[in-house]
Formats: structure tokens, C-alpha cells, sequence
């Protein structure tokens, strides 16, 4: 499997460097739907808003994320659910006149193999190359103080073999805790099936009696297969008791899940 590299030099100064002037134009994720052998191509936008040039470098890695926080960005191709490995990248280093756009562009071909099924995905990461000379110096020439800081951008890149794959969660760690002042009920939904999914998801509570007392949604994210994200809400306002919720995950398809458990708010 063909891997990328490029260097990028972190560089002491004074005090906090200015933010990266390089922007990615268009949205951070890539989404294309392939058959077994089909090939497509893409492009990544940057853009240089500064008045000098800018020289930027690209790279693939892998990539993961999980409700406790946790993001890895494992080596290109090291995940048995990566594309990186069906994409070529160019150019790999490109310097960006001021106030003007570049493009990377990829290809990406996915193998003729039938038993593929579900979502692949992997990530392209666009980082600036630091100049050398740069930091501020004291009387005696030597850097004084500080780092500076390197931003990235990691662009996903996810295919869907057709409609193929299982779509299947996982509901786990529901617990209420306080934050800040607020009551909140924290679930966790982990992926567990071959297709993403990007459900909005919210929970119904009611009372010993059945009577209904709210619905509480939480914010829509992105979940890929083997991964998890961490829901909240806010039941500050609703009296102490124990409750029976109503937790559903809907993608806005077929595919939509729910379970019952028991929520009890103490005093």
C-alpha cells in the first residue's frame, strides 16, 4: 500500500503566532457512493486569504472517534474499514500565491471485490509547511520564547459501497449527571453496523402513569461504523421522580431504533 508523507516544521517564537491563513473551501467531508471497481475523482479547494504565499503540504491517515473523547488518527490503510489505500493524492506539497486557489486532487477506485460492503472512509490532512527563519529573536539572535502553533485540516473522504451493509446501533451508558449546574441525561450510541449513519436522535420522557411530559432532542452527529458519539440532554426543568424514556434514533430512512429504559431524577 502506497504511503504519503510530509514534514512540517514547528517553529519557536515570542509570543502566539497568527492563525493559519489557508482555508479549505467547500466542507471537510467528501461523500461518494461506489460499486465494486468504480472510480471517481474529487478535488480539495484551498484557498490563501494572506498577502504572501503559502506553502502547504497533504498527507492520508486513518480515523476514529468515540464517545469518551477519544480521536485517533491511526497510519493510512491500518483499519479494516480504510479507503486510503484506493486513493492517489496530487500534489502532495503546492505553494499558494496570495489571494488565490489551488486545488489537491484525488482519485479514488474501489477494488473489484464483491464482498465489500458498507462505508469506507479515511482521512486526507492538509497542513502548512513552516518557513524557516521564522520566530522572533533576542539581542543575541537566539529565539526567545513560545511555540507556534500548527493548524490542520483533516478532510474525510468516505465511500458507500451502493446500498449494501447492515445498519446497526448500540444504546449504552445512560446515566444522569450534573454539569455546570444542569441536570442532564448522558446515552451513548455506538455504530456497530457497516454503514454511517447521521440520525437526529431524542428521548421521551413520561411519568409512573404513562402521562407524557416532554420530548428532549439532542444535536444530529455523524456516527461511522466501529465508532461512537455521547448524547446530552437537558432535563434541568423537569420535577425529581423516576421516569420511563423513550430514547429513539431515527436516520430519516428505514432505519430507525428505540428502546425504553428507566430515568430516575433524585432530589
Amino acid at each position: 500500500m502506497k504511503r504519503l508523507f510530509c514534514t512540517c516544521i514547528l517553529m519557536l517564537a515570542l509570543a502566539s503566532s497568527p492563525a493559519w491563513t489557508v482555508s479549505v473551501l467547500g466542507g471537510l467531508t467528501h461523500q461518494m457512493t461506489l460499486a465494486p471497481g468504480e472510480k471517481k475523482e474529487g478535488t480539495i479547494q484551498l484557498y490563501n486569504k494572506d498577502d504572501v504565499a503559502a506553502r502547504v503540504c497533504v498527507s492520508q491517515t486513518d480515523y476514529a472517534f468515540f464517545a469518551d473523547g477519544r480521536t485517533l488518527y491511526d497510519e493510512a490503510g491500518s483499519s479494516n474499514r480504510s479507503n486510503a489505500g484506493w486513493i492517489n493524492v496530487s500534489p502532495l506539497n503546492v505553494t499558494i500565491p496570495p489571494k488565490e486557489t489551488v486545488s489537491i486532487f484525488y482519485e479514488i477506485t474501489a477494488p473489484g471485490d464483491p464482498g465489500l460492503a458498507g462505508t469506507y472512509w479515511s482521512i486526507i490532512m492538509v497542513e502548512p509547511i513552516a518557513e524557516t527563519g521564522m520566530g522572533v529573536r533576542g539581542q543575541d539572535g537566539k529565539v526567545v520564547l513560545g511555540l507556534q502553533t500548527v493548524v490542520r485540516y483533516a478532510v474525510q473522504i468516505i465511500s458507500d459501497i451502493g446500498e449494501t451493509g447492515s445498519s446497526t446501533i448500540n444504546i449504552t451508558d445512560n446515566k444522569v449527571v450534573v454539569r455546570d449546574g444542569k441536570t442532564l441525561l448522558q446515552t451513548d450510541v455506538v455504530n456497530v453496523g457497516e454503514r454511517w449513519l447521521s440520525p437526529a436522535v431524542w428521548t421521551e420522557f413520561y411519568d409512573k402513569d404513562g402521562r407524557y411530559i416532554g420530548r428532549f432532542d439532542s444535536n444530529r452527529q455523524r456516527v461511522l461504523p466501529s465508532c461512537s458519539v455521547r448524547h446530552l440532554f437537558d432535563l434541568t426543568n423537569v420535577p425529581r421522580g423516576t421516569y420511563t424514556a423513550l430514547f429513539v434514533v431515527d436516520n430519516g430512512d428505514d432505519r430507525v431504533f428505540g428502546t425504553t429504559y428507566e430515568v430516575r431524577l433524585q432530589p
